[in-house]
């Protein structure tokens, strides 16, 4: 009887440890049969060349909109700046399915700007689609995002973009992008890339010039045939690298990354590690899962290996974190950003119309708003100095630094920013280095002599200079970043609108010499109150005006800019004495030359470095940093 009993214990636990076995097995198999449905790709182009327009079709033409559904252009250029812009600032994540093959997309900007959104996002890809324009070609911006997606071996796939164009040229492009891949040390796979043509606008892609477009079949074909499915295994411990973070205000930071290995699931202990950091190891636990479908993402209770996901409830993560299991916390090496090559100085607006027009303007709300940038921008650094009323912000460029103002502008803030400077470095001889750029210019020809000339005075060296389609010549400088600081404003005026300037950082060289940025004087209020047409009247013949009549100004205000090299006080709320034989009636005789409105841009180009730019939700005024004329003086003697 007993051994009887044995028996049928016995084989009730074997019979339980082969079903244990063959679920194993399925779940083991459903897992990698899942990551074969998944192809993971990175959108990526010089700027303009199509990247958001391309993305939007993929997504109607998969079915992942309704029939009648009311669709933005550019529905992944989500942020207000963005659209007004028409550029893309944030990498972005989006999914489609197409004959049961997910589809994970990331949209990349293509500014050199924000050159950080792409290296970090290249890591969660298995190939990229680079975008090339069928009538530009290869831009300096190609070059860098191609060279970051060749580091990483990642296969390519090659769409020449807006076909439609008249003056297009795609086989002159083909041979372009082959003679990059050659200079970029492509490999023979790399360099046996397809090649897709598309008109993004129009919602076609062809794999012949000579085939009938009709949608865009064959580009979502040769994304399925020529990408790689994840690789990985579904039962190692948990690797999940977090390539970029999201924030929301009611769950805080989230991160977003690519299981490497294993699965990861909802209430899971995991370590985080960082491969530039080894003595970081913490426990956390997951507490919220996302996958992408389409535009939203969806909570989801587990995810195996290819899947992009979105992470929330752990506070302290960052970019370059790996998730892994508690077992085995091994970090998966993650590429340092490159550094920040330009600052200003963001400080608390103490100009005697400061606190009118804001709505956070203490050195608490600025200092608490800088730090929380942090959070989602991996290329900004923020320092604190010397006192609490000013912070150091470095960024890659101009546009960087000049988004994140007019978005603290919009949100309500008030505060002053200085002039954009370059940051130095030195070398291993104890000599000064500083950072230099390469620029592109594609000027009409009779433009291109007052460019070279101003380029030139700017320490600019012409490397190479040759004439393309259209009446056009293109130009390559290589140039110092300061000496492009300001010269944007100019170069439009130059060139009457008609020029494209591109640039591409190209490291740090010997520092150059002094660079006079500004040839012209500045016009400065001379008292405090309301500007009046008297005094404007009286202004505008020593130079060109900022402002129009009934504005506010202050003494040490800049309202205008004088055509000689020293600054020049006037009086603009001067009003005419009335006598008998004087009436203010005859101020109607007296006739303004409309004021130069200066954007956002062209103030921060425009100040010179004893000046600040003070910016409000409703007002942009350019000021000296020392307001009382006598101490200004004293200042500028010594």
């Amino acid at each position: 009887m007993l051994i009887y009993a044995f028996v049928i214990f016995f084989g009730i636990e074997v019979s339980k440890m082969l079903v244990c076995n063959i679920r194993r097995k399925m779940k083991g198999i459903s897992m990698i049969e899942r990551s074969q449905n998944i192809r993971n790709i990175a959108i990526i182009a010089h700027v303009d060349h199509g990247k958001t327009t391309l993305v939007d079709e993929l997504l109607k033409q998969s079915g992942t909109f309704r029939a009648n559904q009311d669709v933005a252009e550019r529905v992944m250029d989500s942020n207000d700046i963005e659209r007004e812009r028409g550029i893309t600032i944030l990498a972005k994540n989006t999914a489609i399915n197409y004959k049961g093959i997910k589809i994970n997309i990331i949209d990349t900007p293509g500014h050199a700007d924000f050159g950080g959104e792409v290296e970090r996002v290249l890591k969660m890809v298995d190939g990229v689609v680079l975008v090339v324009d069928a009538f530009e070609g290869v831009m300096p911006q190609t070059k860098f995002v191609l060279k970051k997606a060749l580091e990483l071996q990642l296969p390519v796939i090659c769409c020449i973009n807006k076909i439609d164009r008249p003056e297009a040229r795609p086989k002159e492009v083909i041979d372009e992008v082959l003679e990059l891949l050659m200079d970029l040390d492509a490999t023979d796979e790399q360099l046996d890339c397809p090649f897709v043509f598309a008109s993004a606008k129009t919602g076609v892609a062809i794999l012949e010039l000579t085939d009938t477009p009709k949608n865009m079949v064959p580009l979502f074909e040769t994304i399925v045939d020529y990408i790689p499915a994840p690789q990985g295994d579904p039962e190692a411990g948990t690797q999940v690298l977090i390539s970029t973070i999201d924030y929301n205000e009611y769950v805080g930071r989230i991160g977003v990354g690519k299981v490497s290995n294993g699965k990861i699931r909802v209430n899971q202990d995991v370590v985080i590690v960082n491969h530039h950091e080894p003595d970081k190891v913490r426990k956390v636990k997951v507490s919220k899962l996302y996958e992408y479908e389409g535009l939203k993402k969806i909570e989801v209770e587990e995810a195996g290996v290819g899947a992009i996901v979105a992470i929330s409830g752990i506070s302290d993560i960052h970019i370059g974190d790996t998730l892994c299991s508690p077992e085995a916390p091994n970090p998966i090496p993650f590429q340092k950003i490159s550094e920040p090559t330009i600052a200003m100085t963001f400080c608390v607006n103490d100009s005697p119309l400061a606190g009118q027009e804001g709505k956070f303007v203490t050195s608490r709300h600025l200092r608490e708003r800088l730090f929380r940038e942090l959070n989602t921008d991996v290329s900004l650094r923020v320092e604190e100095t010397d006192t609490t009323e000013a912070f150091k912000v470095s960024g890659r460029g101009e546009l960087h630094l000049s988004v994140l103002i007019e978005n603290m502008r919009r949100e309500g803030y008030e505060f002053a920013v200085s002039k954009a400077e370059v940051l130095y470095k030195t070398g291993e001889k104890g000599e000064k280095l500083e950072p230099m750029e390469k620029a592109y210019i594609d000027v009409p020809d009779e433009f291109s002599g007052v460019v070279i000339e101003k380029l030139s005075q700017r320490k600019g060296e012409l490397l190479s200079m040759s004439s393309i389609s259209g009446g056009y010549t293109r130009l390559e400088f290589l140039i110092p970043s300061r000496g492009l600081i300001g010269y944007r404003g100019d170069f439009m005026t130059d060139t009457k609108g008609n020029g494209i300037i591109n640039t591409l950082f190209d490291g740090y060289a010997p520092f150059k010499g002094d660079i006079a940025y500004r040839k012209t004087g500045s016009l400065i209020a001379f008292e405090a109150g309301e500007s009046v047409t008297y005094g404007l009247f009286n202004a505008q013949e020593r130079g060109t005006l900022f402002i129009g009549a009934g504005e506010k100004v202050y003494a040490g205000m800049v309202i205008g800019q004088s055509p000689k090299t020293e600054d020049i006080e006037v009086n603009v709320c001067k009003r005419k004495q009335l006598t008998n034989t004087r009436s203010s009636a005859s101020d109607e005789a007296l006739r303004l030359t409309p004021p130069k409105v200066l954007s956002l841009e062209q103030a921060l180009d425009f100040i010179e470095k004893d000046e600040l730019l003070e910016v409000t939700p409703s007002s942009l005024r350019i000021r000296k940093k020392i307001l009382d004329p006598t101490l200004r003086k004293r200042a500028n003697r010594n």
